[in-house]
């Protein structure tokens, strides 16, 4: 994986001494909480609703077991002892002291990390496959391209104080698990008929308050022009995004008032001024920053031996495993494994110094000391030889950490919602919760079969409900908590948006109203399909009639976690 160069150490140094002379000076009344405001916010630091919340980076998802271990010595020597991922394949730190903040970025500096770019009108974390490099599917390994577009997005002049937040993912395998159509730029690898490599460049994309899938303004960029057709379209938008009102202020809201075509237009016409410049990559500069993701020494063995099949078929529970949380690997005799961050009665996302340093030491022994953050909140470990598999869900179980509901129901996208975020209207981890608690029978859970349930405390979307195939959304309702619910929402190569079903219900509906969905999708499935092909075949109306059909009963909803 990448490695600071000199530039990196010195950026980072210089920051974190800049950083501390301005606490000092907060400290000290020397600053105005407004004027400190947007200083901590260009390293991070957020005020919540109760501590101050420090947003790390993590580009492209990818950490190192020291950097992992770092963490875990953050969460029990700062925090409350946990940390929580994001859909960002970041994390965050939520029980923060002002005063300690410095001492924290300095912590993370010594493992070549840091939290610049996690806040603020900016390019933020560039976001990946978290299967990249390993992916059976792969067409080219995107962690390269994704590095060298963290390089040019890391405090480049031009793009510091753009009209709103920026995000870019970028995805190399034929199944796109970087959620690319929801992204202000969304890149994906292809050929063109002459066999050579480039991206097709989708703009506009974005959840919040304004949900719009990206439009393709480029079917094929050759990669050695990525970086400067990029710096076309970000030029455009920073001229004329919209910088009166910050709920406008997306590149999605200046696509759709100019229209894709003139957008592309204008794009192409600022490129012609960058092209072939200074800003074209060459080869030796991707060979220079290819040679960072070296290939692990694998190990010469078979696809299957004899005791993993006998395994598979003596162990209904490592079975069940085996088919939700490991995943194809382009080498033989390997896999990737997915650690369930969903157990059951724990917020979704969240992680444990214990845990933390626990797949720390999983990482060393079995997946060459790496590991990935997904953006769906759960933990990778890319190369795990098949033949270690059972093992390592042995271990992984007795730390909580094997929960066989990849893909499943369980397996929910959650933001931190009210409990945390003092732009929530509504709490999101008790709810989710409680949904996890009404289907925590793995028999019927692995029954229901492939189907994602998103939850955002607020229009913000970030737990994504809007491509949830179930998206619930938090919402004010006369000063109380109540969930709105929408369906049909996908991600990936056929993403859609979802639609919201009707009225909104209490917190304590909120585990009928998905019992009675799925229901309705049990009695209606043909064999074999998915809740969200179900959902496009049928729509949303025998849906809606069923969970409106009776009233649901509203009771205290009891999963409250204690984090105060």
């Amino acid at each position: 994986m990448y490695r600071y160069d000199q530039y990196d150490h010195q950026i980072i140094r210089e920051r974190i001494a800049q950083y501390s002379d301005q606490v000092r000076r907060r400290l000290a009344d020397e600053l105005t909480e407004e004027e400190f405001l947007p200083l901590r916010l260009q390293n991070g630091l957020y005020m919540q609703r109760h501590a101050y919340m420090l947003r790390i980076a993590v580009p492209y998802g990818m950490l190192s077991s020291a950097q992992l271990r770092k963490f875990a010595y953050i969460a029990e020597h700062f925090d409350k002892g946990y940390g929580h991922f994001t859909t960002r394949q970041n994390i965050q730190f939520n029980w923060l002291h002002l005063e300690q903040t410095p001492e924290i970025l300095a912590h993370l500096a010594s493992v070549e990390m840091h939290a610049i770019q996690t806040s603020g009108n900016c390019m933020r974390n560039i976001t990946s496959d978290e299967f990249a490099g390993v992916a059976a599917d792969e067409i080219i390994d995107t962690r390269p391209y994704a590095e060298i577009l963290r390089q040019w997005t890391t405090f480049h002049p031009e793009f510091a104080y753009l009209p709103r937040k920026f995000k870019i993912a970028i995805n190399g395998s034929k199944e796109d698990r970087a959620v690319i159509a929801v992204h202000d730029i969304g890149l994906t690898v292809v050929y063109n008929e002459q066999q050579e490599i480039g991206f097709q460049v989708m703009v506009g994309g974005g959840l919040g308050r304004t949900p719009i899938l990206g439009s393709v303004i480029r079917e094929f960029l050759p990669w050695q022009h990525v970086l400067t057709y990029l710096e076309a379209i970000l030029r455009i938008y920073n001229e004329y995004g919209r910088r009166d009102n910050k709920y406008k202020a997306r590149i999605k809201i200046l696509v759709k008032a100019l229209g894709a075509d003139e957008f592309t237009r204008q794009v192409e016409a600022e490129w012609a001024d960058l092209k072939g410049g200074p800003g074209t990559l060459t080869e030796a500069e991707f060979a220079r920053v290819a040679s960072y993701f070296t290939r692990p020494a694998y190990a010469a063995s078979a696809d299957q031996d004899i005791d993993f099949s006998a395994r598979l078929d003596d162990n209904k529970a490592f079975a069940n495993w085996v088919r939700r949380n490991v995943k194809p690997h382009k080498v033989a005799g390997y896999r990737s494994v997915v650690l369930s961050l969903k157990k059951p009665g724990v917020a979704p996302g969240d992680a444990t110094a214990e845990q933390m340093n626990f797949v720390a030491d999983l990482a060393d022994t079995y997946s060459f000391g790496e590991i990935r953050i997904t953006h769906e909140q759960n933990l990778v470990l890319a190369d795990v030889a098949v033949s270690d598999l059972f093992e390592l869900w042995t271990l992984a179980k007795s730390h909580g950490l094997a929960t066989p509901n990849i893909g499943l129901l369980t397996d929910m996208i959650c933001c931190p919602g009210g409990d945390f975020c003092s732009l929530a209207n509504a709490k999101s981890i008790p709810v989710s919760l409680e949904i996890t608690e009404r289907f925590s029978q793995l028999d019927y859970l692995h029954d229901i079969g492939d189907l994602e349930l998103n939850i955002s405390g607020c229009i913000n979307a970030c737990g994504h409900h809007h491509v949830g195939n179930i998206g619930i959304l938090g919402v004010d309702k006369d000063g109380s908590e109540w969930y709105q619910v929408s369906l049909g929402g996908s991600q990936g190569a056929d993403a859609t948006i979802g639609k919201i079903i009707g009225p909104s219900f209490a917190a304590a509906q909120m585990p009928e109203v998905i019992e009675r969905l799925i229901t309705v999708y049990l009695n209606q499935r043909f064999d074999n399909e998915r809740f969200i092909d179900t959902v496009k075949r049928i729509g949303i109306n025998p849906f809606k009639d069923y969970v409106y059909a009776t009233p649901i009963p509203v009771a205290e909803i009891q999963s409250e976690k204690a984090y105060a």
